[in-house]
């Protein structure tokens, strides 16, 4: 099993279309840590909303974190993928 290769994401095209689907999924969770980081800098503007505020840079910080698990599971799951077609093509 080889990770983070390219040939990976071209390998079939259910890897392709796992592919963007997990690429999607990681923009959208990009986005919406943005949007966090965003409210909740906006809402430290008020005093009597700076506990939400520093909830809303938790649940950023929180969103941040899962961008880099997106990759690698998709990363995981791709190459087994690959291991799933060798095996195949063996019988």
């Amino acid at each position: 099993m080889t990770l983070f290769r390219h040939e990976n994401r071209q390998r079939s095209e259910r890897a392709k279309r796992f592919y963007a689907a997990s690429e999607l999924a990681h923009t959208c969770v990009d986005f919406a840590a943005a949007v966090a980081f965003l409210v909740g800098s906006i809402l430290f503007f008020w005093n009597s909303l700076e506990t939400i505020a520093i909830w809303f840079f938790v649940l950023g910080s929180l969103l941040f974190g899962v961008k880099p698990t997106i990759r690698f599971l998709r990363e995981v799951k791709l190459a087994a993928m690959g291991d799933e077609e060798d095996l195949a093509k063996r019988d």
